[in-house]
């Protein structure tokens, strides 16, 4: 499925600087470009992702927060980072309550995150993170039904963050086939652009060519140069103006 559907607002929860412009920031770029309110939440500061001898925790932790920041800026997204420790983290119901705050307070049309039955991604030569499986399913457990239950949290509603149910949650590199593709043709050089900023990561590797390689892939399943592909799931259909 395609269609041109652009959120008002949208957000974006992943487990590390880099997971979002690996995977989905040219549909962040696309929605940001046509009037959407896009958020990232970056739930660890990716501060272990390092194998230099002199780098610390607290150091990478900063570097990768100024990376995102600047990539986020690429695109014209906004970030809240939530600093839990890189390689640790756990779906937890402190975590839950804490996405469901920012979902309640942002009040999100679209929330796109992970799949957390992802063990084994295309190939075998890799296990995906679990840090990544932590993340989805945090943000996953987060938006149904924790944020709609009126009587779940009812200190969030003495603090003015009443109920809110997303209209569709997009789950990217998903396990089961994806069901929709969006077209990142016009925001690909964005997405690319947006990569090069975690320079800690990529140390001197050009992205460009396994980026339109991955997503010219998926483009191919529906016709479009570029692609990048989900498993939606429609929680409450957007009223058609």
């Amino acid at each position: 499925m395609v269609n041109t559907y652009i959120p008002e607002r949208a957000m974006f929860i992943y487990a590390h600087p880099d997971d979002i412009e690996f995977g989905v920031a040219g549909t962040a770029a696309l929605w940001a470009k046509n009037g959407s309110k896009v958020t990232y939440v970056i739930i660890t500061d990716g501060n272990v992702g390092s194998h230099e001898a002199d780098m610390t925790a607290e150091k990478l932790a900063q570097i990768r927060r100024a990376e995102q920041t600047a990539a986020a800026d690429v695109v014209g997204a906004s970030c809240i980072y939530l600093g839990y420790h890189d390689g640790l983290l756990q779906p937890t119901m402190e975590l839950r309550k804490e996405l469901v705050r920012l979902i309640r307070k942002h009040q999100p049309n679209v929330v796109v995150c992970g799949d957390p039955t992802l063990y084994f991604p295309s190939g075998d030569n890799y296990i995906n993170h679990p840090d990544h499986r932590a993340a989805a399913q945090a943000a996953i457990d987060a938006v149904f039904p924790a944020a709609e239950m009126h009587l779940l949290y009812p200190d969030l509603d003495a603090e003015g963050l009443p109920p809110h149910k997303v209209n569709y949650v997009y789950i990217s590199w998903p396990q089961k086939v994806p069901n929709y593709y969006v077209d990142i043709t016009e925001t690909i050089d964005l997405k690319i652009e947006a990569l090069r900023q975690h320079v800690s990561q990529l140390g001197d590797w050009n992205p460009e060519e396994r980026i339109k390689e991955w997503n010219s892939g998926s483009g191919k399943q529906v016709g479009f140069k570029y692609a990048e592909s989900f498993r939606k799931i429609t929680l409450k259909e957007v009223e058609s103006s």
